[in-house]
Parts: C-alpha cells; structure tokens; sequence
C-alpha cells in the first residue's frame, strides 16, 4: 500500500457515538467523512490508518474494506422464469476467494476472521465465518499446495466481513484487539464501564479540561482517567503493547515510530479530576489504574459515601489559590456519573434509595455544576428528582442507557443559565 494513497477506512463504535466520532475523524486530518450504523467511513492514507488506531478514543476498530460486493437473491421475477442463483453462502465463499490474500499475507500467515450479519439471506454469522475460512485456505490451497493456519489469539491477520442487507464487506482489520483495550487497566471491579463509552461520554459534555471534573462513584477509575487523558491531550493508543497492522508486510515501521512518539499535541492542565467510591476495594483498584496510566498528578482519590461527600474537602488544598476566582469560574465543575443500574442491588427499594441519594447530593453539594447521568434504569432516573435539560440513548454493552444532562442552577435558572451551560 502506497505510504500517500488515500484509501477508504471504516472506525466501528457504539450505537450513539457516531456523531462524536465523526469530529474525532474530522479533527485528526481525514477526509469524506461519513457516518453510518455504529461507524464512521473516511478516506485517509497510511499515516491517517496509524493516527486513528493510535488516537481515538470512541473507535473500537479500524477496518480497511478490501472487497465490497452485493449477494443476487432470488426475487419473484427469477422463480417465473426458473432463473437459478447460487446459495448466499456460496457466493460469500466466492467473494472471499476472490480476493488476491497474496497482497495481505501470505501461505503461512496466520488468521481469524470475525463475522457480522444483518440480513434475511444469512442469519448465522458462525457459519460465514466458516465459508470464508474455507474460501481462504482454499486460495492457498490451489496456489501453492499449503493451508495458512487459523489462530484465534494474535493471528498475523484479521478479517472482518460484514452483511448488511446484501452487501458482503470483507474488511483488514487493523486494530487486534479492541481499541477499548487501552492497556492501562491493571485492576478492576464488577461491570466496569467501557473505556470507549467513558471517553465518549466525556466528549458529549464538552469535556476538555477546561475546569474540575467529578466522579463520586469511580469504581475503578475509568471516568477519571479517560477524562485525564483528554485534558492532558495524550492519545489513549500509547498505553497498547501493538496494533494488528504492526503486522503486515507493508508496515512501515519509520512512519509507525515518528507517528507514536509525536507528543508535540499534549498540553497542561491547570485543573482536577476528583474521583470518589464508598468502596475501599474500588478505591484501590482505581488507584493502580490511575498509577498505570500516569495521571495520578491529575486525578485525586477519595473513599467516601455520596451523602457525606462535600465538595469543598475534595479542595483543600486549592481553597487558597481560588480566593480570588471569579464566581463564573468556581462555579464551574463538571459530574459524571455512572450508578448500578439495578442489577447488583438487592431490591427496587435500595434502587430508589440510591438514586434520590444522588439527586439529593447534586441539588445539595454541587450547586452550579453541570451534571451528566448514564443508566439503564429509566424507572430509577426518574427517582433523581432533577429535570433534565438534555436526553440521549447510548448503548453499554448490551444495555439501552439514558444519557442525561442535569443543570444545577443556584436561584433561579434564568439568572443562572448563561454560566453554567458547560456543554
């Protein structure tokens, strides 16, 4: 692949954060932008390739389409005129073997393939896979007499093959692993939230470290530190041991290295991150994350129960130098929160408990900041007993959440809107 040649990539994320995606894209230099279901297409050349694997944080992949084809179905008109088409599957098979593999491997690369389908001729993505694996060694096969291996965990190449409707996309995947995988996760505690989604949820806020940020139920750090390494502007691909395109015969590896190594984007942070938890263990865990990705400069934490949370003992140490603030910029703070959803509490009443102590902390404890609330619970958001200025839908995971946007106005909202709107 030509180091100058534009080519078109695709970066795959979460339902809901195309849109933040997109100006990701937009602002690291790609071209024809698009956004589409839980991705974005763009045209970039090999730098732009590395820089996206390296400096997103709302991609889960980066995918390099190779062969894009639609499947002829049998429709109305052909069973009249008896006209016979092949199997879907078959003609996946025919389109993966159609490819020349000699460009991106060669007879004794390894490979895995993963397979996604969204389609009413084929419902079994399992069995795609299987084709196309067959189409694979088959090419090979015919070629030079030998089958490449399939290896599952760190093949020298992945594939992704994608159906929507009946277009077949077979794709490089130039990621590996997930990018959600960041690498600086040392310890964790049950159902942390997604790295991707953390760093998403911050962008939607308007997060640039522009002023305090809070999280007072931390668990293991991810918020806080997604949000570090926004302020401080440091790609989240650093932490990462290697990229699946390392493996390629045209990596360059000059090109990779001036790319990794170029910090001239960072910037200071004149600010803090404070992240608090009422479980000890969960305090621990963020603590070796936070020491992992080398933000604890940046990020203070604290174990301590939301009701008995007060903003100002988080701040001792910064009271002397924010005497003299303006009441616009002490007023300015940002909360993140990520609550149980209910999954993990014993019962609907310690659910509702949970979420009136949060409303109650905000109206009480962060007067004039701007608040952002993501869960799944619809039933126990509404227990907050704030209004929202702003709702969207997210996924995480598996689950449908609410994103919601709270403005914590001191007096009435009019007087207070015109300094607090942070987003």
């Amino acid at each position: 692949m030509d180091q100058k040649r534009e080519f078109r990539q695709v970066a795959k994320t979460f339902k809901g954060l195309e849109e933040v995606l997109a100006q990701e894209l937009i602002e690291l230099g790609a071209n024809e932008v698009q956004m589409e279901r839980r991705a974005v297409s763009y045209k970039g050349d090999k730098a732009m390739l590395y820089r996206a694997n390296l400096c997103l944080r709302t991609a889960l992949r980066v995918l390099v389409p190779i062969r894009v084809e639609s499947l002829k179905v049998k429709n109305e008109r052909s069973r009249k005129t008896k006209v016979e088409s092949r199997k879907p599957e078959d003609q996946v098979y025919e389109i993966a073997k159609s490819v020349k593999w000699e460009q991106y491997m060669t007879k004794d690369s390894t490979f895995a393939i993963d397979a996604t389908v969204y389609s009413e001729s084929l419902r079994n993505s399992r069995f795609v896979t299987y084709r196309v694996k067959d189409a694979i060694a088959d090419y090979w096969t015919e070629k030079t007499g030998k089958r490449p291996n399939v290896k599952t965990e760190d093949p020298d190449v992945r594939i992704n093959v994608h159906i929507a409707n009946e277009t077949v996309t077979v794709s490089l995947d130039s990621s590996g692993e997930s990018l959600h995988k960041r690498g600086y996760r040392v310890a964790t505690t049950e159902a942390p939230i997604s790295e991707v989604l953390a760093a998403g949820m911050l962008l939607i806020a308007g997060w640039k470290g522009q002023c305090d940020l809070y999280d007072p139920m931390c668990g293991s750090g991810t918020i806080p530190i997604e949000a570090a390494l926004i302020a401080r502007n440091i790609a989240p691909g650093v932490f990462r041991k290697s990229f699946a395109f390392e493996k390629w015969p045209d990596f360059d590896e000059e090109l990779w290295s001036e790319i990794y190594n170029d910090d001239s984007k960072e910037r200071d942070f004149a600010h803090k991150i404070y992240g608090s938890d009422a479980s000890f263990y969960a305090v621990q865990q963020a603590t070796k994350n936070v020491k992992s990705a080398g933000v604890q400069k940046d990020v203070e934490l604290r174990q301590i129960r939301l009701e008995e949370l007060k903003v100002e003992s988080l701040e001792l140490k910064e009271v002397e130098s924010r005497k003299t603030a303006s009441l616009k910029v002490e007023s300015e703070k940002i909360v993140m929160i990520n609550p149980p959803y209910g999954e993990r509490l014993a019962s609907n009443k310690d659910m509702e408990e949970l979420y009136g102590k949060i409303g109650t902390a905000l109206k009480h404890q962060f007067t004039g900041a701007t608040a952002w609330i993501i869960s799944s619970n619809e039933a126990a958001m509404k227990c907050i007993g704030l209004k929202p200025s702003k709702k969207m839908r997210l996924l995480n995971g598996e689950l449908d959440c609410q994103f919601n946007k709270y403005e914590l106005f001191a007096g009435k909202r009019s007087d207070a809107l015109p300094h607090s709107d942070l987003s």
